[in-house]
């Protein structure tokens, strides 16, 4: 087992004490449990565009092949934009001529987001995705491979596809995703979005869960079940981001809530923990979502609703039972 994943100092423990606004027998960690469930919200805006972008860094060091969309093989400009897309659940046409068509368009890189599509001639012979900070990811030309590079001359076209930032998972089955499930039913959309963002960090999750000696799926099952993997999800206790970390905690884990990297290495430090100390994934559960000092309190499960109701979701998502 890795060195850091040791037990907490009197810091964490006191972080973890913290109360939420709703009373001092709510959890002091976690969310109020998934969106479709009770009053989840979230303040802050999901921005799909920055997911593909992430998605397409997935694609880094790939070869160009032009004609390529296999990238076992290689894959060409637009074949890159398709898929990063594609994984997200949105079909793009398949051409760059195509896709510099789509969406709506952008007036210069100075208003661009991450996610938009960056194309350049008239009609559009190259594409790619723009990232920020005057740069975009993309398959260059034949003897080169996937990779982030300057933008060094004015794309022809901007187009925004579904990089619109929207207000949490509810909101998807709006107008940024209308392309894709605007005429999917509310909860087939939000399981569809719930796949992806399993997709997603389903890498970090398993580097996590290796570097801190977790159970395979305890993280994506937390994930899951705290924030339908939405890393901008704000429950109404205060709880933020994918892994729905009080901000005290999160402060005294020392990580960003809002960085699902940052969020998913102190989440899984934190379950490890409280495995170390309680011996057994219900009761890390039951103090990730209530607090060390009430599980402490209760010698078990706290008789909290919302934190049985949570231990029993998420282990009926590992695939197991209390």
């Amino acid at each position: 087992m890795d060195s850091t994943a040791t037990t907490f100092g009197s810091e964490l423990e006191s972080a973890m004490a913290v109360s939420t606004s709703n009373g001092a027998n709510e959890p002091a960690v976690a969310s109020n449990g998934p969106p479709l469930d009770n009053g989840w919200s979230a303040t802050a805006a999901t921005d799909v565009g920055q997911a593909v972008v992430t998605d397409a860094k997935n694609y880094l060091g790939v070869p160009y092949v032009y004609g390529g969309t296999d990238p076992s093989t290689g894959l060409d400009c637009s074949a890159l934009v398709q898929r990063a897309y594609g994984d997200l659940g949105i079909a793009l046409p398949r051409t760059s001529q195509e896709q510099a068509r789509v969406g709506t368009a952008v007036a210069s890189l100075a208003d661009a987001r991450p996610g938009d599509l960056v194309a350049f001639g008239n009609p559009a012979t190259h594409i790619g995705i723009f990232v920020g900070n005057g740069q975009m990811i993309v398959a260059p030309h034949t003897g080169s491979r996937v990779q982030v590079q300057d933008i060094t001359m004015a794309p022809s076209t901007i187009r925004r596809i579904a990089a619109t930032p929207v207000t949490g998972l509810s909101a998807l089955v709006g107008s940024a995703w209308s392309p894709a499930i605007g005429s999917v039913s509310r909860p087939a959309a939000l399981g569809a979005v719930s796949a992806v963002g399993a997709k997603l960090y389903a890498s970090q999750f398993a580097a996590a869960e290796s570097k801190y000696d977790l159970p395979s799926g305890l993280l994506s099952a937390v994930a899951q079940t705290e924030s339908g993997f939405n890393p901008a999800a704000v429950s109404s206790a205060g709880a933020i981001g994918l892994m729905q970390l009080m901000p005290a905690t999160a402060n005294a884990l020392g990580v960003d809530p809002t960085d699902p990297t940052q969020a998913i290495d102190g989440a899984a430090r934190l379950l490890r923990g409280q495995l170390d100390k309680y011996g057994s994934i219900p009761l890390a559960l039951a103090a990730y979502n209530a607090g060390g000092p009430a599980v402490d309190k209760y010698g078990g499960i706290p008789p909290y609703a919302e934190t049985q109701a949570y231990v029993q979701k998420v282990l009926t998502s590992l695939g197991e039972n209390v």
